[in-house]
């Protein structure tokens, strides 16, 4: 890199900026760099913040605080399987030969800083939209892809533009509180029975709030971009290519094995399988998603769209190693999750919020609220579990629709991410950057994204 030690990053950080908006960032930047520690610490920490305030403010002593971490370390198991296997097969997808030259035609489009900062906004978007796990893996490709071409841009804040797309995915197709509200069974289905998309995802106030923010926050992304080029941290192009790997097993074109193993028809059977199945769902039950289903479709898709066996291996190979820390840090959030629902640490917080609310700024208030849980419990479908037995009934006791308390958590769950460290893992492993590099620029994306979603909560 240009600016490779943290001397001259230092250095870079501190040189004034010809932009109000950059010189917040900056400012961000500085303190980012300075004092956010790695992902892993930031999960023993936020543990540690966790079991001394149900020590401190609920009836729960150390030893009760001990245990609830410890029972429900593993309580989100099947969950944190269901997610590495979305990442993985999203990455995969994303690695397909079709998607692969789309995002390079994408990439070679910006000439310059400024459109590089709109592509890979834009792009990270829409494709959180899809889903949050694609998001993810395309933001960090368009990113690496689009700095080896242009080579004037500030690496930290294309990557962050690039995670600042993820804010939206909540009210895209795979948001948890919609999808599983729209689900038939669902635990609160006697309560407020079944809520179709269309008065959550679909409804006016979501589309107003994905609306302004795909056409508003790729160009709040450009104006922190450093205007003066040395004021910039550049990487250089070879440090973005990817490391060539050898086949580790001789090939022999004439062996019927290697024959198989190369065919089209072996991940076609499979991908048509899928395809199969999936076509029998949405016909018998209607749009139905859940993580299960979203995975089959990014595996068949990947199924149908690797040319044999042997592409599909490599593709997911690559992208196994990019979760990592998902195995290792999930348990802790589980483990906090488990300290702050038992030891009702959760339910105080959530009944602040709605003894300080109206019928009209509950929504609002429920979408602060899931915002700092979502800090300390990273997970959708988690913190919906903890959130909606609380606020659901208080949003039925005001005459508060239903509808938008689903939305509300979803928002909030969505908003901090830009804070929460954890889910930028997969993309900062597939960038070749650190938190502390991208989490002073996202903290604006916070800050523009927060004034947004709360608007449109109250307007609606």
């Amino acid at each position: 890199m240009a600016n490779g030690n943290n001397t001259d990053r230092n250095k870079v950080l501190d040189k004034p900026q010809n932009n109000p908006l950059a010189r917040v960032a900056n400012v961000f930047a500085k303190i980012a760099e300075k004092w956010l520690p790695d992902a892993f610490v930031f999960a023993i920490l936020l543990t540690s913040v966790a079991f001394i305030a149900g020590v401190l403010f609920t009836d729960s002593g150390p030893i009760d605080m001990m245990r609830h971490w410890g029972d429900g370390m593993w309580g989100l198991l099947t969950f944190t399987a269901q997610i590495i296997t979305t990442f993985v097969l999203s990455y995969a997808l994303a690695l397909t030969p079709t998607v692969s030259r789309a995002l390079e035609k994408i990439a070679a489009i910006p000439k310059g800083p400024n459109s590089a900062i709109l592509m890979v906004t834009f792009t990270a978007l829409f494709a959180s939209l899809i889903s949050w796990a694609f998001g993810l893996v395309v933001a960090g490709i368009i990113a690496k892809l689009v700095a080896k071409k242009v080579r004037d841009v500030d690496y930290r804040v294309l990557v962050a533009a690039g995670y600042s797309g993820f804010l939206i995915w909540e009210g895209g197709l795979s948001s948890s509180p919609a999808l599983f509200v729209a689900t038939a069974g669902h635990i609160f289905e006697g309560d407020i029975g079944i809520i179709p998309i269309s008065e959550t995802l679909l409804s006016g106030m979501n589309i107003a709030i994905v609306t302004i923010l795909f056409f508003t926050l790729p160009f709040v992304m450009r104006f922190i971009h450093p205007r003066n080029p040395s004021d910039r941290y550049i990487v250089d192009a070879a440090r973005l290519e990817d490391p060539v790997t050898e086949e580790a097993v001789q090939d022999h074109e004439d062996y019927p094995n290697d024959k198989i193993e190369k065919s089209r028809l072996i991940p076609l059977i499979g991908g048509f399988l899928g395809l199969s199945y999936l076509i029998n769902h949405f016909y018998m039950n209607g749009f139905s998603l859940d993580l299960n289903t979203v995975n089959l479709i990014f595996l068949t898709a990947a199924l149908l769209m690797f040319g044999n066996v042997r592409e599909l291996a490599q593709g997911l190979l690559k992208s196994v190693s990019s979760v990592g820390q998902f195995v290792l840090q999930y348990p802790f959030y589980a483990g906090i999750m488990g300290m702050l629902s038992a030891s009702g640490l959760a339910v105080m917080m959530s009944n602040f919020f709605i003894d300080i609310s109206t019928d009209t700024t509950l929504p609002l208030f429920t979408f602060f609220s899931a915002g700092i849980l979502n800090v300390f419990i990273p997970s959708g479908g988690g913190q919906w579990a903890v959130q909606a037995p609380i606020m659901l009934p208080a949003a039925l006791e005001m005459g508060v629709d239903p509808a938008k308390i689903v939305m509300a958590v979803a928002w909030g769950d969505s908003w901090t991410n830009m804070i929460q460290p954890f889910w930028a893992i997969p993309l900062l492993a597939i960038a070749g950057l650190k938190i502390r590099d991208i989490m002073g620029y996202t903290m604006i994306a916070l800050i523009y994204g927060g004034l947004v979603i709360g608007a449109c909560l109250l307007i609606f």
